[in-house]
């Protein structure tokens, strides 16, 4: 063990930290854009056109039954051969997009369906349009149920990540291969990395499950909903008398 640890860090700090932050670069972006992706096939899974319904099925089976190394190499290799040349950030990220969206797409869908019926009802009652209803009443009841399994493939992404060192992407496990190549010291490398996406991802998730938690006890997601909740409870100490036990009064109203 004495003889494990030789690699000059050192002289490898300053790119380390630039694939560092390159796969923070397409773990952020790639998650955004297969969040979208995945609403609107979500969306278009839900539609009444047979046509979207469709479409959207075709897609989701597809990326969900091929592999991700695959759809990396036909995005930066299939595509330049057939004339559309993706540079290696554009085509990382859109080979993650793709993926994932497929995979979120089914968890919106399910989150969406599973909302009751009677809250579009009551929205129809309130006057809200079907942007309004979805937006208002159906999106933030799906968001509390997909939340967990978002989560979960938050820290998938991350990981996979390093898939991309087959396209050499910079980002952290292209660097690990870079560094083996010069100091042939693939085991203290590889360990170093793996340590590194260790404390990348287990603080990740463990802030991830500390929100699906906060959500579970009813906790407002959005600034916006805060300040309602906030105003609302205003508005009930407003009402009550001064000096008035709010738990009694609870009691007499249920009796």
């Amino acid at each position: 063990m004495s003889g494990l640890f030789q690699v000059p860090w050192s002289d490898y700090q300053s790119d380390l930290v630039d694939a560092l932050w390159r796969t923070i670069s397409y773990t952020v972006v790639s998650f955004i854009g297969a969040v979208l992706l995945g609403l609107a096939v979500a969306l278009l899974r839900l539609s009444k056109v047979w046509a979207a319904r469709a479409v959207a099925a075709v897609y989701t089976e597809v990326f969900k039954n091929i592999p991700l190394l695959a759809i990396i190499f036909l995005a930066y290799f299939g595509l330049a051969s057939a004339g559309l040349k993706l540079d290696v950030f554009t085509a990382g990220c859109v080979s993650l997009i793709v993926f994932y969206a497929a995979y979120l797409s089914e968890i919106f869908r399910s989150a969406i369906s599973g909302v009751h019926a009677g809250q579009t009802e009551a929205g129809e009652a309130l006057g809200l349009g079907r942007a309004g209803i979805f937006g208002q009443v159906i999106l933030p009841q799906a968001v509390r149920q997909a939340l967990p399994g978002t989560n979960t493939f938050l820290v998938d992404l991350l990981k996979s990540t390093s898939l991309l060192v087959t396209i050499s992407a910079a980002e952290l496990m292209s660097e690990g291969r870079l560094i083996t190549s010069s100091t042939f010291r693939a085991l203290e490398v590889y360990l170093v990395i793996s340590a590194i996406y260790f404390a990348l991802c287990y603080p990740l998730s463990q802030l991830l499950l500390l929100l699906e938690r906060k959500v579970r006890a009813g906790v407002p997601l959005s600034p916006w909903r805060r300040r309602r909740m906030r105003a609302a409870r205003a508005l009930l100490a407003a009402d009550l008398p001064v000096g008035t036990d709010r738990k009694s009064d609870r009691k007499e109203a249920a009796v």
